[in-house]
């Protein structure tokens, strides 16, 4: 029971999304003792669904934490090579996969919940089947990461529209520069591997951060009332959900300002993951409004930035596309060539280089 009990504090000591997966993967370890933990998410894009392995930890092995914001798609496992988990997910009932073939453990998948149903499963290897006393130990621990996750969603997101919120950026921020921080120590390595190769220009990817400011929002709130601005607000957060890929981040900044943080190979696929945004923005027809449309701007991100830098080129951005008409795309790295703007960003009295 102590062991449980220490295990639990270590799980409420986070207050980092990927340390809490670690964390409840930790626990199990210790207190179950199974041969691996899986934690796996199942994540949709370009109409595949595959699944992403976000933590493992395998008895002899160091443990393995993968970044969804580096997750590379393509590598990941389809959801057919796996009909247990998928099962899992879709009856939110743990399924009990017996050894055969080639696997010689017993193994439980539980169901995790996410933010709209389950969207997660927990994979426990181990040499005899869990019994009912170890059930309720792994439920209990369910139940408290459950909870951790409803604080950090009250803590880090918006409470219309769900997105993230400006205080969550800056970890996001700084972790597209230099992905290591508070992860994994088995990371560490790659990560730092991945930081040099992008300042010495060998990573061909790089971070982007756009800015969305909604055309004539105030129209919408006077014509209409805040009730259908509040409804304006969700469906264009649905529509960022729906164009922007699972790891990608979303965020709102306050009103009718969307920030989005987002790994790109250059500047021209930056631009055109945001003008199909643009697009899709316009064409849709929102209830009692009609069309509106969105004026963008976007900034690459760079090693030496701060968070205040970066969003201030897009914002600088984002008043040369209200200027030049509204309802399009700019990128800042284009205002500086044609010599609109300066490189350097102004804020407030400060100027920052």
């Amino acid at each position: 029971m102590s062991q449980v009990i220490r295990s639990l504090a270590d799980m409420t000591a986070h207050r980092n999304r990927a340390l809490l997966d670690l964390a409840l993967a930790e626990a199990l370890m210790d207190v179950v003792a199974p041969h691996c933990i899986v934690f796996v998410t199942a994540v949709a894009q370009d109409g595949q669904v595959r699944w992403l392995e976000r933590a493992r930890f395998e008895q002899g092995k160091p443990p393995v934490l993968t970044d969804p914001m580096w997750a590379e798609f393509a590598g990941m496992d389809p959801v057919g090579n796996h009909p247990d988990r998928w099962a899992c997910m879709q009856s939110g009932q743990i399924q009990f996969v017996p050894p055969s073939g080639e696997m010689a453990w017993h193994k439980a998948v539980f169901p995790i919940m996410g933010d709209s149903g389950v969207d997660s499963v927990l994979e426990v290897h181990a040499a005899e089947p869990i019994d009912d006393r170890m059930l309720e130990v792994i439920h209990s621990m369910q139940k408290v990461y459950r909870n951790m996750q409803g604080l950090l969603d009250y803590s880090e997101r918006d409470s219309l529209t769900g997105l993230l919120n400006r205080k969550s950026f800056d970890d996001s921020f700084f972790k597209a520069l230099v992905p290591t921080g508070e992860h994994a120590p088995s990371l560490a390595a790659d990560a730092a591997s991945a930081a040099s190769d992008r300042r010495d220009g060998s990573h061909e990817e790089g971070y982007w951060v756009g800015m969305l400011d909604i055309d004539h929002f105030k129209r919408v709130n006077d014509n209409f009332g805040h009730l259908i601005g509040d409804e304006v607000l969700l469906l264009v957060a649905r529509l960022l959900r729906q164009g922007f890929r699972f790891h990608d981040r979303l965020y709102r900044f306050g009103g009718e300002e969307f920030v989005v943080l987002m790994r790109c190979a250059d500047a021209a696929s930056a631009l055109v993951v945001f003008e199909r945004f643009r697009e899709s923005m316009a064409a849709y027809v929102f209830p009692q409004v009609g069309h509106i449309t969105v004026s963008i701007g976007i900034s690459q991100l760079q090693p030496s930035d701060t968070p205040t830098q970066a969003l201030g080129r897009a914002d600088q951005a984002v008043y040369a596309a209200k200027s030049g008409g509204r309802n399009q795309v700019v990128n800042h790295a284009d205002l500086v060539r044609q010599g609109s703007v300066s490189s350097d960003v102004i804020t407030g009295d400060i100027e920052l280089f």
